[in-house]
């Protein structure tokens, strides 16, 4: 998985543009940021999941999916560590993060 890959994901679903703030793109819904690239450094990414799937994210792969530290962290934020990880889980945490922060309207017209 390379940044690249990350954004196209990421892009790929509805309603989602990039925004650029502090020093990284973030990738926003209705407005909600639910992920960020190139955070917390070079070659990572970050989706802003629920408390239920942050523990699910990390239970399942503890080497590439680590809980955010500081305020993203305590926002619901997972790190992964995007050159080791695989695109099936980095796409099923994206798809989860923005679930969580897309309106309702939209979430019930996606399918995966």
């Amino acid at each position: 998985m390379t940044d690249a890959d990350f954004r196209e994901l990421a892009l790929g679903l509805p309603g989602v543009v990039e925004h650029a703030e502090m020093d990284h793109p973030d990738f926003r819904v209705g407005g909600r940021i639910f992920a960020l690239l190139g955070h917390p450094d070079t070659g990572w990414g970050t989706v802003l999941l629920p408390p239920e799937e942050c523990q699910r994210f990390a239970e399942a792969d503890t080497e590439h999916f680590q809980p955010s530290e500081g305020e993203w962290g305590r926002q619901g934020g997972m790190s992964i560590y995007l050159a080791a990880a695989k695109h099936p889980q980095v796409r099923e945490a994206l798809i989860a993060a923005w679930r969580d922060k897309a309106p309702k309207r939209m979430r019930d017209h996606f399918h995966d």
